[in-house]
């Protein structure tokens, strides 16, 4: 077995609320110890820059975006030195960093992917090699580039009851199903992005805090069975989505009082949690949730309903549910220094098991 590494992951999701540094040792196949992790603040005026230029893709697949390159990779670079320093972690005991950076933009379909965050640039400020770029050779091969944390899910989910289903809610969900040898992902559709986006317009808040406002309303179900005609749902796995993709649709509960478009927006995404079982070959027997939508009352309460089998945040089997895609990319680090696959066509769809990742190594 090849030797233990210690590996930072360092990314920010597609809800741009935070960024997320986690610390794994591994050796990029079955053997994992997981260490901290901690969320630091975008500076407010760059994720607004960031939310607007993520809301328009002809700029976000078109221009160069060096500044805004460089302050991504800049404040990527800070959270990992205020990480470090937290946590009183020496950087030279620190062996890699896996850099995902800030997704702006995800068009596989025209094999088409950017994150912002450049790895040189972190690995000089940090002196610490850097990996970066794990999704693009999959989006080049024809893959979906997502999810990409299905092979960290399995390593996490060995000795657990199968088969499993591992979902993540962040600002879009996804899935990841675990049976024996099996290990097939997708993404579902919407998770908190729609909802939270519709309460922060009408309320000012960032998020329907613990799923209040849904819970307090009235599901239209007419609304809801249009919402779940979205041709998405009808396309065969693994598939993936960008943050987006759903919003034309969610202009269907315009006009609706607040409580009765959250609770309609917070159903649809769980109707489309459920809708990924016609993707897989057998029922879970439990369900494990991950992002920050296990914090949502509504969802959980919701999907234990509809799903009719334990649905279960992630602290329930040990996991820091909050850290999981941070510690996936240290582990994916590892794995892409090793040469090991980040992606299987099971799970992005790529046409054989792919590895990916570009190495940025430190100056010496």
């Amino acid at each position: 077995m090849a030797g233990m590494v210690r590996a930072i992951g360092v990314i920010s999701g597609t809800s741009m609320d935070g960024i997320d540094v986690a610390l794994v040792e591994t050796d990029g196949e079955d053997a994992l110890r997981t260490g901290p992790g901690r969320t630091y603040p975008y500076p407010g005026e760059l994720r607004r820059a960031l939310l607007a230029l993520a809301a328009d893709a002809a700029r976000a697949g078109g221009e160069p975006l060096a500044a805004e390159d460089d302050a991504v990779g800049d404040a990527h670079a800070g959270a990992v030195e205020a990480f470090l320093r937290d946590h009183a972690i020496a950087a030279a005991t620190v062996a890699l960093v896996g850099l995902h950076g800030q997704t702006i933009l995800h068009r596989p379909e025209r094999r088409f992917t950017r994150q912002l965050g450049p790895g040189a640039r972190v690995a000089a400020r940090l002196g610490i090699d850097t990996i970066d770029r794990f999704r693009h050779a999959d989006v080049a091969a024809g893959g979906q580039g997502a999810p990409f944390a299905p092979l960290y899910h399995r390593a996490l989910a060995a000795g657990l009851l199968r088969p499993l289903m591992v979902l993540n809610l962040g600002g879009v969900g996804n899935v990841t199903f675990i049976d024996g040898d099996a290990t097939i992902a997708f993404d579902t559709g919407p998770a908190s992005a729609l909802l939270d986006d519709w309460v922060a317009r009408h309320t000012g808040a960032a998020y329907d805090a613990d799923g209040a406002v849904a819970a307090s309303g009235r599901v239209d179900a007419a609304i809801l069975a249009e919402l779940m005609r979205h041709p998405y749902f009808a396309l065969p796995a693994p598939k993936s989505l960008d943050r987006n993709d759903f919003h034309a649709r969610a202009r269907l509960v315009e006009g609706m009082p607040l409580a009765d478009g959250a609770a309609t927006l917070a159903a649809f995404t769980v109707e489309s949690v459920a809708a990924s079982l016609a993707h897989v070959p057998r029922a879970p027997a439990r369900w494990i949730v991950c992002g920050g939508g296990r914090r949502n009352g509504f969802f959980m309460r919701e999907l234990a309903r509809r799903l009719g089998v334990p649905v279960d945040a992630a602290e329930a089997v040990g996991w820091d549910g909050d850290f999981i895609e941070a510690q996936c990319f240290g582990y994916l680090a590892v794995r892409s220094l090793r040469g090991l696959p980040l992606s299987l066509p099971t799970t992005t769809g790529v046409p054989r098991a792919m590895p990916g990742g570009e190495l940025h190594r430190a100056p010496r």
